[in-house]
């Protein structure tokens, strides 16, 4: 997840014991500014009233979700685990025509981003280097500044989301995938567990639901798309919802990705995308992964107020469903392949929080 509207606990507490900080009002400021102006205002107070009143969390199930029921209590490869020789060999029966699609945005400085996120290249002189030798060699490189997990299509790590447990500030008790804690896995310098490079290479079937064309019209932020909007598309599309199987990928279209670089306040304003009912559906399914063509694959705002990003604390935090977002599946649509062979793996950074790279899909 894009997690431009999860606040840092400590900034919360501020918020709400402080009205008139400074320092607070210069952080809802300039968020708002560089987020989508009053509507990302709106969302950082509805994350702020969401982690502050005392209610208690709504969820798929209240009971503790670790150790892994299949993987056990050491595992932090999460989703990936499908992935084995017998699913790659599944998986390939799916090409045909050995077409290979791009699924991810292009990087560059005017993608959407929020707050102070850069993405920031710089190629170090001009040449970056040489002449070398007789023949005469030069040379190129590149500086690059950025969040490399959290800008642009960006994969999420099992470490990008946990949930608070205990008391604010308890770090025993703010509890990840799997169960580990805050003071098991935080770290300045990468975190000492659930780091990306435990994720393994991912090769599986993919199924494309193109909720935008069901709907006839880019979805809108706040809408929630639904089971029967899934089964509608499997119906436009062709599809059957059997063939869906354990440890494939579900990517959804909403259109919202018609907005990319073109007007970034709207698309940093929050999005259309799945809520829990569709989360309940994956997880039955079994499903390794979910993407979509916004920037946390969830509804944002939530239609409960009193949730921010409850989707990412059931999938990824309690089962371990990995999420690719900021894709782009505008080529597949247009030659209306919705069932693909899914193809990424995570740049093995170790203590990353998630991976940037270029996601394939290949019919």
């Amino acid at each position: 997840m894009d997690s431009k509207y999860l606040l840092k606990q400590e900034e919360l507490n501020a918020a709400d014991s402080e009205p008139d900080n400074p320092e607070r009002r210069s952080f809802f400021t300039g968020a708002a500014v560089a987020g989508g102006v009053a509507v990302a205002g709106t969302l950082l107070a509805q994350a702020a009233h969401a982690q502050t009143t005392p209610v208690a969390a709504p969820a798929l199930s209240d009971k503790p979700w670790w150790p892994h029921p299949k993987w056990g209590k050491d595992d932090q490869a999460g989703g990936s685990n499908w992935i084995t020789p017998a699913k790659v060999l599944d998986a390939a029966k799916w090409i045909k025509d050995g077409k290979i699609y791009r699924i991810g945005q292009i990087y560059d400085a005017a993608m959407p981003k929020f707050g102070e996120r850069q993405f920031v290249l710089r190629i170090p002189g001009t040449p970056t280097g040489g002449p070398f030798g007789n023949n005469r060699l030069i040379y190129h490189d590149e500086f690059l500044a950025t969040e490399i997990g959290q800008t642009g299509t960006q994969f999420d790590g099992l470490g990008h989301i946990g949930i608070q447990m205990g008391k604010d500030g308890d770090m025993t008790e703010m509890r990840y995938y799997n169960g580990h804690t805050e003071l098991e896995i935080g770290g300045a310098y990468g975190l000492k567990k659930l780091g990306i490079e435990h994720i393994k290479p991912l090769f599986t079937r993919g199924h494309l639901f193109d909720v935008e064309a069901v709907k006839g019209k880019m979805m809108e932020a706040g809408d929630e798309i639904k089971v029967a909007d899934l089964r509608a598309a499997m119906q436009k599309q062709g599809m059957n919802e059997a063939d869906v199987k354990e440890g494939d990928a579900v990517f959804f279209q909403t259109g919202w990705s018609k907005l990319w670089s073109k007007n970034n306040d709207k698309y940093n304003s929050g999005e259309p995308g799945i809520g829990l009912e569709v989360a309940k559906w994956c997880i039955d399914k079994g499903v390794c992964l979910t993407g979509a063509d916004t920037w946390a694959t969830e509804v944002v705002p939530n239609p409960d107020k009193n949730l921010v990003f409850v989707v990412h604390g059931e999938m990824q935090t309690k089962h371990g469903i990995l999420n690719h977002e900021n894709m782009n599946f505008d080529a597949l649509i247009a030659d209306k392949k919705y069932q693909f062979v899914y193809v990424f793996s995570p740049a093995p950074i170790r203590g990353a929080t998630g991976s940037n790279g270029g996601p394939i899909a290949i019919t």
